[in-house]
């Protein structure tokens, strides 16, 4: 079986769509020994990092702004005539109109079409009802969780046959047995409550600053780790936190922000922390909370979209506006170990259901569904 996939985003491994196509494309080449893949990029030199068994096609995108859209539209499937591929999978928003073979595209959430802030320009609003459209047109829909399924079913109107629900997974290097050394390079000790996963206005970090300083009135020494490189201006979609953290009545001493953190650090920073706190308004996935689960470390997450899905019960999950309830069960976390012992077992349970051995099995799977096998 011949698949060509898209690799806009191969040279972009810091974004979530990087993250996806890398570990998806090494793992099928791994694990699935009737696969081809052929990986078509937006390049003109390739690049050295290409996992063993893949090929791939240099297809340089045209320049200006609308330099995606092109490649997408245009360059990409007019080589496609030319390669033979059986079927093209597409691994974020962005499939072409027309395509010389079957398109399958993942479309990992429809913030853009669900959340306001998030097509605030006319360029933004355009391309979404593009490859909303385009979307629709597909063989199928790949997504990562079934609260993004029931999403594209209701909102993007896909026929739900059409619409399949592939979990993503934490990368292997999150672990429970990962090297606590790290930490000493950003000055930290075990035992804080962390946050990990962006700054823009569904993240929610003013609730999560409102239950710090609702935890601080009983456990004054707690301090919270923001990690992650901050906003470079403080606006209504990316709001700066330390804006946030003056708003809810917290000493700059209460918070840590660490700033941009490696991958290769990632692990030991989740593994150190005491607890971990997620709570987004709306995900189409949620990796933060699972890579934390792989490393042991028990969530306290929003009760949103997807997230009952990825934290099950590995964490505790409370209403999206509970500062309240958040502060009652990061307080319990902190103080009673047994319950934290019980809470870390359960958290290695949960992450233990997902691996990148099954979603590509189950990409594979759906690459069968379509071609007839």
């Amino acid at each position: 079986m011949r698949v060509a996939l898209s690799g806009w985003f191969w040279e972009r491994p810091e974004t979530g769509s990087g993250q996806y196509l890398r570990r998806l494309v090494a793992t099928l080449a791994r694990q699935e020994a009737d696969l081809a893949v052929t990986l078509y990029l937006p390049v003109r030199a390739m690049p050295a990092d290409l996992p063993p068994g893949v090929s791939a096609v240099a297809l340089p995108a045209p320049s200006g702004p609308l330099g995606k859209v092109l490649w997408e539209q245009f360059v990409l499937p007019r080589a496609l005539r030319h390669q033979g591929a059986e079927l093209l999978h597409v691994p974020y928003w962005g499939s072409p109109w027309r395509a010389a073979a079957p398109v399958v595209v993942t479309v990992h959430d429809l913030i853009p079409l669900l959340l306001p802030a998030y097509r605030s320009s006319a360029l933004v609003r355009l391309y979404t009802a593009l490859v909303s459209a385009t979307a629709r047109r597909a063989a199928l829909i790949l997504t990562d969780s079934e609260a993004a399924q029931g999403d594209i079913v209701r909102y993007l109107r896909a026929p739900e046959a059409r619409v399949r629900a592939v979990h993503l997974a934490a990368d292997v290097g999150y672990r429970p047995d990962v090297s606590l050394g790290p930490l000493d390079s950003l000055g930290l000790a075990p035992g804080y409550v962390l946050y990990l996963g962006g700054f823009d206005t569904r993240k929610n970090l003013a609730t999560v600053f409102a239950a710090l300083a609702r935890l601080r009135q009983e456990l004054p020494d707690v301090r919270l780790v923001v990690a992650g490189r901050l906003p470079s201006r403080d606006s209504a979609f990316a709001p700066d936190p330390r804006r946030l953290l003056r708003e809810a009545g917290l000493p700059e001493t209460a918070v840590t922000f660490t700033g941009f953190i490696p991958e290769t650090i990632k692990p030991a920073l989740y593994r150190g922390a005491r607890a971990f706190i997620f709570l987004s308004r709306y995900e189409g996935f949620g990796l933060p909370p699972l890579e934390a689960l792989a490393c042991g470390t028990p969530v306290v997450a929003s009760v949103a979209a997807s997230l009952p899905e990825v934290v099950g019960e590995g964490g505790v999950l409370v209403e999206p506006d509970g500062a309240a309830s958040a502060a009652v069960a990061l307080a319990r976390l902190l103080r009673d170990d047994a319950y934290h012992g019980e809470m870390r077992a359960r958290a290695l349970r949960q992450a233990a259901r997902f691996s990148w051995e099954r979603t590509a099995a189950e990409t594979a799977a759906a690459y069968r569904q379509v071609l007839g096998g």
